[in-house]
């Protein structure tokens, strides 16, 4: 493209010489002071010229064109590399996610694998043991027969949130939404946790006295089943003598509820996945109260179908707070 542009204005240049030495003879023949020969080298001068003109008019008219195809096909081309850039971005993005969902799929197969089996063992060791002949031993046969309930209502238990969660994410939860008072939803929470609580030494209670309602439009059941599950966290994950504090706090729109512990806390690198199915901050503790694993997703769940969130703040050793929020009854009734 330079060169073309060269080679043009130097073929203008000549052009131009040319029609000054053709004028000049041209003068000199109509002043009379030349022969009839200079009849030749005028022909020569002006044919020249002409010749110039339209070769260097040829050349700067092929060189625009030449520049706009050049320009042309640099666009289209930059504009095909973009699509396809974006395109293989997006194809990458979506093997990275599938290869993700394969791997939850995995780790949720064989957490359900385990949560269920581990009970189902029990079971059959203790008919197993029965069979064998404790069961005409009165001492042994009820507490066996016991512990048989016992992992018969965790199967249960498990079964019932599985059903839950799966319901939620289909999107066939139905939320029946009321004004109600939540102060007094987490009392009944409260007495609804209290035997728990004692055998814990964990003491529930209110950061300050309540006189006045605060009224929240939302689904009360669904809500007391949230409460439910986070008071019963902090009770597991507490530490002996320790407290459940819930506090509320308020803007134009919204009520926000905290339930904080002082119990063992989590990880910062735990935080992320505390609201995935069976995730488990300390596996072996949790069984041993009898947790399903499920609490915590239901919770989130339930929450988002509010259209609403829910968030934690946590440090090892020393607690964790969960906040989430609804909204206030007098901006829905």
């Amino acid at each position: 493209m330079p060169k073309l542009n060269a080679i043009a204005k130097f073929s203008i240049e000549i052009a131009l010489f040319a029609a000054v030495i053709s004028g000049v003879v041209v003068l000199i023949f109509i002043s009379g002071k030349s022969s009839f020969f200079f009849l030749f080298p005028i022909a020569s001068m002006l044919m020249v010229f002409v010749l110039v003109y339209f070769l260097s008019t040829l050349i700067v008219k092929s060189s625009v064109a030449e520049a706009n195809s050049q320009n042309y096909f640099k666009s289209f081309n930059d504009t095909e590399s973009t699509e396809v850039q974006t395109y293989a971005r997006k194809q990458i993005q979506e093997i990275d996610r599938l290869k993700e969902m394969e791997q939850y799929r995995k780790e949720f197969l064989g957490n359900v694998s385990h949560e269920l089996k581990t009970p189902i063992f029990n079971i059959q060791g203790y008919v197993l043991t029965l069979l064998d002949g404790a069961v005409d031993d009165p001492d042994i046969n009820r507490k066996y027969l016991e512990r048989t309930e016992k992992s018969i209502n965790r199967l249960i238990s498990i079964v019932e949130d599985l059903e839950t969660i799966s319901r939620h994410e289909a999107g066939e939860m139905k939320l029946e939404f009321e004004n109600f008072n939540i102060v007094n939803l987490v009392e009944e929470v409260f007495e609804a946790q209290e035997i728990r609580a004692k055998k814990r030494g964990i003491h529930l209670e209110f950061d300050k006295n309540h006189k006045k309602p605060i009224m929240v439009f939302a689904d009360k059941m669904k809500i007391f089943q949230v409460l439910t599950n986070l008071v019963a966290n902090s009770i597991y994950y507490g530490k002996p003598e320790g407290k459940t504090i819930i506090s509320f706090s308020k803007t134009k729109e919204k009520v926000f509820i905290e339930v904080q512990d002082n119990g063992i806390g989590i990880a910062e690198e735990d935080i992320p996945r505390i609201f995935e199915r069976f995730y488990r901050v300390d596996k072996s503790r949790s069984r041993e109260q009898g947790g399903t694993g499920l609490g915590l997703a239901i919770v989130k769940h339930i929450i988002e179908a509010h259209r609403e969130s829910i968030r934690v703040k946590s440090k090892l050793d020393k607690g964790s707070t969960f906040i989430f929020s609804l909204p206030q009854a007098n901006n829905n009734s």
